[in-house]
């Protein structure tokens, strides 16, 4: 981005005048920190992300609090490990695959870049179908509008500032008004407490798929990969980085558990949800046409800041580090409008390429894992001679065992396509 701090020189290698290390406490960086914790977290937060809690709810209930608590604990671990190996390291998760194993790197980028595309026709979509909820645009039209906002957000001379503050902004925005209709609908909270530790059913398909959404694909790197252009990166920053990824997934937790309980009220209350659109359908029965109104800016929100961790996150894997920081932007601005171009002639993904996409999604995750927790147990030279915590990789090795059922599941995925 255009107001990357210059990086810290590396070990052994002499400082450059402004290349000194970087403290994260500093007012700058703090802001680089949050932006890029709300990043992940709102690129979590899509139209899919919605769609999933709210046909998880009406079929599970209050049970499903029980698979919201076992996902977040999976998704703390993996983004624990990811953002650790990728800032104290200071380099990208491509970057450090190249170093781990020939072609390895490049591997991990295509499928970043692929699926990254692919669901950014989808984020596109959710924009338009937002503004049309929000205003009654025509969906086409408010899917441009959209786009083009992304783009001027990275065509601003200060773009990484410009990133920063509207994903921090929209996420609030997101967890106020879903807030507003939680209260509405007057959930029994009681009953959703019991069964997050002690659940009435069990469904481990629906846990898996929850962990999928949230940290496979390009959502694993988005936030890391902000951070370090930021310039916030080392073992002197370790405690901040550690603290960022956490609160990042409590964000994606609140704004889940909000929109549960939303859904949980109105589902409580004897409402039987059987439109196309059962997340715009709750909304409207918990708080009348200011609540489809409020659902509008929700869904546009979510996707809005889903096209611009994906374009963001897409592009960082198919660039260097080192780069151009207004190329890479242009680059961005490029993705986002080929992206906008797809879905103004399909109206929006085609169904055979989300599963596509999904599958890579589901790749991903045990691939490029797997990558830094290899690097967290035996590249120690990447790590700029830092002692990996045992007990972290640990949770990280038993994460990744859950990823690779995640990825056999997309296997399935894919062989849907050809059956």
């Amino acid at each position: 981005m255009s107001t990357e701090a210059p990086r810290p020189a590396q070990p052994g290698q002499p400082s450059q005048p402004g290349t000194e290390p970087v403290n994260a406490n500093s007012g700058g960086h703090r802001t680089a920190l949050l932006g890029a914790m709300f990043l992940m977290a709102t690129s979590a937060i899509g139209p899919g992300f919605i769609t999933q809690t709210t046909v998880f709810t009406v079929q599970l209930g209050a049970a499903f609090a029980f698979a919201i608590l076992v996902s977040i604990l999976v998704d703390i671990a993996v983004q624990l490990n990811v953002w650790r190996v990728i800032g104290v390291s200071g380099q990208r998760a491509q970057e450090l695959g190249s170093k781990v194993l020939p072609g390895a790197g490049i591997v991990l980028a295509a499928l970043v870049f692929v699926g990254g595309a692919v669901f950014n026709i989808g984020n596109i979509a959710g924009t338009g179908l937002g503004l049309n909820a929000m205003l009654g645009l025509d969906p086409k039209i408010g899917g441009g509008i959209s786009a083009v906002i992304a783009i001027l957000i990275f065509l601003s001379k200060r773009a990484g500032m410009a990133l920063d503050r509207i994903v921090v902004l929209l996420g609030a925005v997101m967890i106020l008004l879903m807030l507003y209709v939680a209260i509405v609908a007057a959930p029994p909270v009681g009953v959703a407490l019991k069964n997050t530790v002690l659940p009435e059913e069990v469904d481990f398909l629906v846990i898996t798929t929850l962990i999928g959404g949230t940290v496979g694909g390009y959502i694993t790197y988005s936030g890391a990969h902000r951070m370090i252009d930021s310039g916030v990166s080392g073992v002197e920053n370790v405690k901040q980085i550690s603290r960022s990824s956490v609160l990042g997934i409590l964000v994606t937790c609140i704004m889940r558990v909000l929109l549960f309980l939303a859904i949980f009220g109105v589902v409580a209350g004897g409402v039987a949800l059987t439109s196309d659109n059962m997340a715009a359908e709750a909304f409207g029965a918990a708080a009348g046409e200011i609540g489809v109104r409020i659902f509008g800016v929700v869904l546009w929100a979510a996707a809005l800041t889903s096209v611009i961790g994906a374009a963001f996150t897409s592009i960082s894997f198919v660039t260097k580090s080192s780069g151009n920081p207004r190329t890479r932007n242009l680059l961005t601005v490029a993705f986002i409008f080929v992206c906008a171009v797809a879905y103004l002639f399909l109206g929006q993904a085609p169904q055979t390429l989300l599963i596509f996409a999904g599958a890579f999604n589901g790749l991903i995750l045990p691939f490029g894992f797997a990558i830094l927790l290899w690097v967290a147990w035996r590249r120690r030279d990447l790590l700029h001679g830092y002692v990996y915590p045992k007990w972290l990789l640990t949770i990280g090795v038993l994460a990744w065992l859950l990823t690779l059922y995640l990825g056999w599941n997309s296997l399935a995925g894919l062989t849907k396509l050809w059956s």
